[in-house]
């Protein structure tokens, strides 16, 4: 399988998040990646750095004023208020409200909508390298209808259209999924990471031709809280394009098969032509963060499933944080898919 992985997504470093009252350690950090790149490294796949196609792909998905956000608010931060301060808002806009301030911090606000998005010295050279990873892995599946991974990091499926949290502050999947588009009608993104991919339905919720899945721990009591109800289906031209299936923290792997299980019934109905994968693995059981129980044995079965669609496929990395079952597991989902 082609693998794209860039040595710049190392470059955001050293980010902070509020957990349970406590800033902490962000465990969404560049050794997890480094570990899957080491495990992956060790196998049968061909791994190469991404080509630079430019911002093109990602305007597809974010506006210019975000992206220059990104681009640029690090450093204009520490100009105002110096090399000590964190980049975290303390004011937020709701989802309402249109105007920028002129001030950082109002700034900050509108576009960070939680605090564990904080934005480092090189968050946007690693975001839009994982970002050009994505890309890469469209084209290759689009030019050869052969499946391709793209091991993104920061991940992406919380970032919106105009917005950073959870980790993420560009949207990987829905990347990929534009450039589909432009060899394929229909797209299915895939969520199997244990979060919600609130930004990707975001993206895609008023749109026919992505259909957005996820699978994730039920946001009554699991973040991000305030979306990812399975009666979220879609809203205008996107109406039944959307789907959500919601589980217990408690769940095992019989359970997680069948979530995936109902996700297959739904994306079926809408006979995509191409697929992306949002493959987050945060709820194995080892897992530092993710809280959940789910066995490498059940992430593989889920591969499995994805192998018997026999679609263009582009997997794009999510969650999954530092264990020694982290590599393996991603190695082995990824074997699992390319040989069976």
């Amino acid at each position: 399988m082609q693998i794209f992985w860039s040595n710049d997504q190392l470059k955001h470093t050293g980010a902070r998040f509020l957990k349970e009252g406590y800033l902490i350690d962000s465990p969404e950090s560049p050794c997890r990646a480094q570990l899957i790149f080491n495990q992956l490294s060790e196998m049968d796949f061909i791994i190469d750095p991404p080509a630079d196609f430019g911002l093109d792909p990602i305007l597809r998905v974010h506006p210019a004023q975000y992206i220059d956000f990104l681009r640029n608010i690090h450093e204009k931060w520490l100009a105002e208020f110096g090399d000590d301060s964190v980049l975290l808002p303390n004011t937020m806009a709701t989802a309402d409200q249109t105007r920028v301030p002129t001030s950082l911090i109002g700034v900050l606000g509108f576009y960070v909508k939680d605090l564990a998005a904080e934005i480092r010295s090189g968050t946007w050279v690693a975001s839009y390298a994982s970002a050009q990873c994505a890309v890469n892995a469209a084209k290759f599946v689009a030019t050869s209808g052969k499946a391709s991974y793209a091991l993104c990091r920061p991940p992406g499926h919380h970032a919106g259209v105009k917005s950073a949290m959870g980790f993420c502050y560009l949207n990987n999947a829905a990347v990929a999924a534009e450039e589909l588009l432009k060899q394929y009608k229909k797209v299915a993104v895939i969520d199997v990471d244990v979060h919600h991919g609130n930004g990707t339905q975001e993206i895609f919720y008023q749109r026919s031709d992505v259909f957005t899945a996820s699978m994730h721990s039920d946001p009554n009591c699991y973040y991000p809280f305030y979306t990812g109800y399975e009666d979220e289906t879609g809203m205008g031209e996107g109406t039944d394009c959307n789907a959500n299936v919601c589980f217990d923290m408690a769940i095992d792997d019989a359970g997680f098969l069948r979530a995936f299980t109902r996700l297959v019934a739904a994306v079926e109905k809408f006979q995509p032509n191409a697929i992306v994968i949002a493959l987050g693995v945060d709820a194995l059981r080892s897992d530092p963060h993710g809280r959940h129980q789910i066995s490498p044995e059940g992430y593989a079965s889920v591969a499995k499933l994805i192998r018997e669609w026999a679609l263009p496929t582009v997997f794009v990395q999510e969650g999954g944080y530092a264990s020694e079952e982290l590599g393996p597991t991603v190695a082995r989902f990824l074997m699992e898919y390319a040989h069976g």
